[in-house]
């Protein structure tokens, strides 16, 4: 999500959970190309597992971006085939790129060739008129023959024209099936589904048709539905921890940052949610944009605003999930996407990252 999943948000997810991959923003080729690559790429190994999504279309440039990225040491590189936005249509990526496989299969070729990562692919169901289960299985056909092996899908089409990217995220119906389908066609490809997930609960319905589950808006706006993951999805045994103790473990960041020229506001504008839909949420979110605001702020105003609102312990998610799912076998990105899964039973992972 542009101008959300940055690494400062990244850091607050990990202090609620330690084994969601998590996703990028968008990054240009060009921007890696032309720019300053250690501002728009360096981040904290305290991240990982950690995705670099990038956009492009043209295959040098996207090896020269994905090249970086493997030097700056992430996980997967991911191209961006999903976002419908007018400017990035300018650019001639994102959505309308759906419209041109090839390309798309020689962009990931090219970038496989270069980083010696594994690169997926974040597509849409289809584009305007061209959204037929015909379009979008020709679609993965190519990007899997590139060597491909994982696709996100968000189960929505898009309109290149005429609908907002807000709207696009709201008005074109969901269509879950054509993924489910997707993964029956493509039983080998590791098949992650993303769109109007808001919860573990419906992360867990899915994951009983598909191998991985991204979540974008729904986390941003609380992050403290994560919580739990670990321990649901991928068999972690650590307490899981409340919010006072997120923002707690997060307080040694805080200082670093403020020490390194970062302003106090860069931070807690991703903290504003973590206490939604508790009691003196709002009080928090007063405090960190009143307190955040001018160069001298720093954690002080944080704690004042931890606070104002009562330490409640946690209350583990894992515990509250849909018991029809709990005899399903759910495993580490790590095992199953980089590697083979020992069972057989194919991949479970859930994948935490931008929705477009």
């Amino acid at each position: 999500m542009m101008d959300r999943t940055d690494r400062h948000f990244r850091r607050v997810v990990r202090q609620i959970t330690k084994h969601t991959r998590l996703y990028t923003e968008m990054v240009t080729a060009a921007a890696i190309k032309y720019g300053d690559c250690r501002r728009l790429l360096a981040f904290s190994t305290e991240e990982r597992p950690v995705a670099l999504q990038i956009g492009g279309a043209d295959p040098y440039d996207m090896a020269l971006a994905a090249e970086q990225g493997a030097h700056f040491g992430y996980d997967e590189i991911n191209i961006n085939v999903g976002c419908p936005s007018d400017r990035v249509q300018a650019g001639r990526f994102g959505a309308c790129l759906m419209a041109e496989p090839h390309t798309v299969a020689a962009c990931l070729a090219a970038m496989r060739r270069a980083s010696g990562l594994p690169v997926t692919v974040k597509t849409r169901i289809g584009i305007d008129d061209r959204d037929s289960f015909a379009d979008l299985r020709g679609f993965v056909d190519a990007v899997a023959s590139a060597g491909c092996d994982t696709v996100i899908v968000h189960a929505r089409k898009a309109w290149l024209h005429g609908l907002s990217p807000k709207q696009n995220r709201e008005v074109p119906p969901l269509r879950y099936e054509a993924v489910h389908r997707l993964k029956q066609d493509f039983p080998h490809l590791t098949v992650v589904i993303n769109g109007g997930i808001i919860d573990l609960n419906g992360a867990c319905r899915q994951l009983v048709l598909v191998d991985g589950v991204m979540i974008g808006r729904a986390a941003y706006a609380d992050p403290y539905m994560l919580a739990g993951a670990d321990r649901l999805l991928f068999d972690g045994t650590d307490p899981v921890p409340s919010r006072h103790d997120v923002v707690r473990g997060l307080l040694p960041y805080v200082d670093a940052e403020i020490a390194a020229g970062t302003s106090l506001s860069a931070i807690t504008r991703h903290l504003f949610g973590l206490f939604q839909g508790q009691p003196g949420a709002k009080a928090w979110r007063r405090r960190l944009t009143e307190g955040a605001v001018g160069p001298t702020a720093n954690r002080t105003v944080v704690e004042a605003a931890l606070a104002a609102v009562p330490d409640r312990r946690a209350d583990d998610p894992a515990d509250r999930h849909d018991n029809r799912f709990a005899d399903k076998r759910i495993f580490r990105p790590s095992a199953a996407v980089l590697g083979e899964d020992p069972t057989g039973d194919g991949p479970r992972h859930l994948f935490r990252s931008a929705s477009v």
